[in-house]
């Protein structure tokens, strides 16, 4: 076996291999041996199968066992040539060129490497910004949002009509074409006006009534409502008004808001709410500025200051990735001039090459400065978001994990925790 490496830069290099067919022949036997002695064929006994039984039956798929398995001995002594760990290998190694002679195999393999990254001096590139302040307003309007939020409701006392943010409570029973439908009925459902939680116009036509009233609401269901017999349908709801409430907003937090405000606080009192009402107001408008203008800076002052060579077939798979939204988007007519012009598909795919070359070395630069900072995030930790995430949803947890791991994407999630509380932790650092 003859191999020969070409260390490119410091994340690629070229294998070049001839691997002879008395190499192939020779590992090709030890297998057929290996398989007759194990192999059970009718007629022989365990072990005592002819190898000429064997190749019959087998030949071709030995023969292809035995080339892979030279190719894959040619990889690991190019790697020993490299001096390259396996774990320093990142993405698969692409064969560029194969060709069978004389029984005899010539191949070319590209290989990727983990590439070191020089992040001295990072902590420069974080763009100065300016703390965000809270003002004493802000702090009474969300106070003033969470009171109201969190208000009970109370049966109104005077008589007067349904106007706009009223609770209701109605029994009502839909008509499509003069018949119920199912699913169309209710009663004592407490409706809030002005919610936009019924189908347009409905909440409307309640404006104005008054209690132990009844009305005809004609309405029309959306066209991309969920279920298609009614999808755009005209209907006509019979509405019985019972009941008429708002919210019960306090002036100034109770000892009960408090507590509720304030769990586990002992003891709280309204200075802790406004302290912590304004600590949660200052970490929203921390989290626009950092998203809004400190992090994409600091990205561009990275990808500016710190080179490294980028793993192509990493790249290319970032391209992929990118190819395969495009055509999952396209229709068949589009696809089928695609797949008929190679050099259209390779046009495309340059088009995404330097957002996805930037993408990678972001990748490899956060990890870097992750290290740096004892930034650590646990699989663990990935699947609580998720099944977070899933109960906000109202989804099956279990589902949506099964879901994101058939489409591969959980190093993804992790590395985008990891990213997020890195750009914090330098964000923050000092101030």
């Amino acid at each position: 076996m003859q191999v020969k490496v070409e260390q490119i830069n410091g994340a690629n290099a070229v294998v070049e291999a001839t691997i002879s067919a008395a190499l192939i022949q020779k590992k090709e036997e030890k297998m057929l041996a290996s398989a007759a002695t194990n192999m059970k064929v009718d007629g022989f006994r365990k072990g005592k199968v002819p190898s000429h039984i064997v190749k019959t039956r087998f030949g071709k798929q030995i023969h292809e066992d035995a080339k892979n398995d030279a190719i894959k001995d040619a990889y690991t002594k190019a790697l020993s040539e490299l001096n390259l760990k396996p774990e320093l290998v990142v993405g698969e190694p692409a064969i560029t060129k194969f060709e069978e002679k004389e029984g005899g195999v010539e191949f070319e393999m590209k290989i990727s490497i983990r590439p070191t990254v020089n992040a001295d001096g990072y902590e420069t590139c974080v763009p100065e910004y300016k703390t965000p302040k809270v003002t004493k307003k802000e702090i009474a309007e969300r106070l003033e949002k969470m009171m109201k939020m969190t208000a009970e409701l109370k049966a109104i006392e005077t008589k007067r009509a349904v106007a706009a943010e009223d609770f209701v409570v109605i029994d009502f029973e839909g008509f499509l074409n003069g018949v119920p439908f199912e699913g169309g009925k209710a009663e004592d459902y407490t409706l809030e006006i002005g919610s936009g939680s019924f189908i347009p116009g409905f909440e409307d036509g309640i404006i104005g009534m008054k209690i132990g009233k009844s009305k005809d609401i004609e309405v029309s269901f959306p066209e991309n409502y969920g279920n298609k017999d009614l999808a755009g349908q005209p209907t006509l709801f019979k509405v019985t008004l019972k009941e008429i409430k708002v919210k019960d907003v306090q002036k100034t937090p109770s000892e009960a808001t408090l507590k509720r405000f304030l769990p586990g606080v002992e003891a709280p009192t309204a200075e802790m709410l406004d302290e912590q009402i304004e600590q949660e107001l200052r970490n929203e408008k921390l989290s626009k500025v950092f998203n809004d203008d400190v992090k994409p800076k600091f990205i561009e002052n990275v990808l500016e200051k710190i080179a490294l060579d980028l793993p192509e077939s990493i790249v290319e798979q970032e391209i992929d990735l990118q190819m395969r939204g495009v055509f999952g988007k396209m229709s068949e007519e589009e696809i089928k001039e695609y797949a008929g012009n190679p050099d259209k598909i390779k046009e495309k795919r340059e088009e995404f090459r330097s957002d996805c070359e930037k993408s990678v070395k972001l990748t490899f630069i956060v990890d870097e400065l992750a290290k740096r900072e004892n930034i650590v995030v646990t699989d663990q930790e990935v699947l609580q978001m998720i099944y977070f995430e899933a109960m906000q949803q109202g989804a099956n947890p279990k589902e949506y994990l099964e879901y994101y791991e058939k489409q591969g994407v959980l190093p993804a999630i992790k590395m985008s925790i990891i990213e997020e509380r890195l750009f914090t932790q330098l964000f923050t650092k000092g101030k």
